[in-house]
C-alpha cells in the first residue's frame, strides 16, 4: 500500500514538472526567435548604412572615387534589389519575409552579394552614379 501512494506522488511531481518546464521551453524559444530576428536586422542596418555612406562619399568624390568594404552579411538574407537610389533587402525571420529599405543621395547600380559570410564590396563613382561590386 505504501509502494502505491509512493508511485502516485511520484507521477504527480513529474507531471507538475512536465507542465511547467513545456511553456517555459516555449517561451524561451520564443524569445531566441524574437532577438535572433532583431541581431540579425541589427547587423543589416549597420552594414547598409556604411554602405550607404561609402556610396554618397564616392558620388560627391566623383570619378574615379571608389573604396572597398569588408563586411560580414547575416544568415537569412532572401534577395537585394538596388533601385535608383534604394537598396532593398528581402529578410527571412520568425514572422515571414519583411522588407528593409535604405536611400542613397546618389543613384545606385551593380550587384550585393545575399549569401551569409565575409564579402568584399567595391564601391565606385561611376557614370554620374555608384556602381557596386562583391568578391
Amino acid at each position: 500500500m505504501y509502494r502505491a501512494q509512493a508511485s502516485s506522488e511520484y507521477i504527480i511531481i513529474v507531471g507538475f514538472v512536465v507542465g511547467i518546464t513545456i511553456p517555459l521551453m516555449l517561451v524561451y524559444f520564443t524569445f531566441a526567435n524574437n532577438v535572433n530576428d532583431q541581431i540579425i536586422s541589427a547587423q543589416l542596418e549597420q552594414i547598409s548604412k556604411s554602405i550607404i555612406d561609402s556610396a554618397d562619399t564616392v558620388y560627391f568624390l566623383g570619378e574615379p572615387s571608389q573604396t572597398t568594404l569588408k563586411v560580414y552579411l547575416p544568415t537569412g538574407i532572401q534577395s537585394v534589389q538596388i533601385i535608383n537610389k534604394a537598396i532593398n533587402y528581402k529578410i527571412r525571420t520568425g514572422h515571414g519575409i519583411n522588407d528593409i529599405v535604405f536611400v542613397s543621395s546618389s543613384d545606385l547600380t551593380g550587384v550585393l552579394p545575399t549569401s551569409s559570410g565575409i564579402h568584399f564590396i567595391t564601391v565606385k563613382a561611376e557614370g554620374g552614379g555608384v556602381r557596386f561590386s562583391y568578391t
